[in-house]
């Protein structure tokens, strides 16, 4: 079992920084991918970065550029450091976390964290 809490979210205005956080704790050796999805309103959740524990990023092509992920593995935290930040990046972020163990894949989410982006 693997336990995901989320911080940092929060209101800010266009063009406005945020620093989402998540901190893991339990089976985190198990652990391939850790990532960062977000659902707005009325959409699907949707994958917005995730970073593997060689440090190999990907990210969803409306945020590459702005939203950078990190971790650290010494701390078992995650990071999204989201700049430039646009109204539609408005959604309920969730951390998320991958693993296979004996072949089984197992998904991991925390609590998510609201991000609102508004003048």
């Amino acid at each position: 079992q693997v336990q995901l809490v989320e911080s940092g979210g929060g209101l800010v205005q266009p063009g406005g920084s945020l620093r989402l956080s998540c901190a893991a704790s339990g089976s985190i050796f198990d652990i391939n991918v850790m990532g960062w999805y977000r659902q707005a309103p009325g959409k699907e959740r949707e994958l917005v970065a995730g970073i593997t524990g060689g440090g190999r990023t990907n990210y969803a092509d409306s945020v590459k550029g702005r939203f950078t992920i990190s971790r650290d593995n010494a701390k078992n935290l995650v990071y999204l450091q989201m700049n430039s930040l646009k109204p539609e990046d408005t959604a309920v972020y969730y951390c998320n976390a991958f693993s296979v163990v004996f072949g089984k894949e197992y998904n991991y989410w925390g609590q998510g964290t609201q991000v609102t982006v508004s003048s």
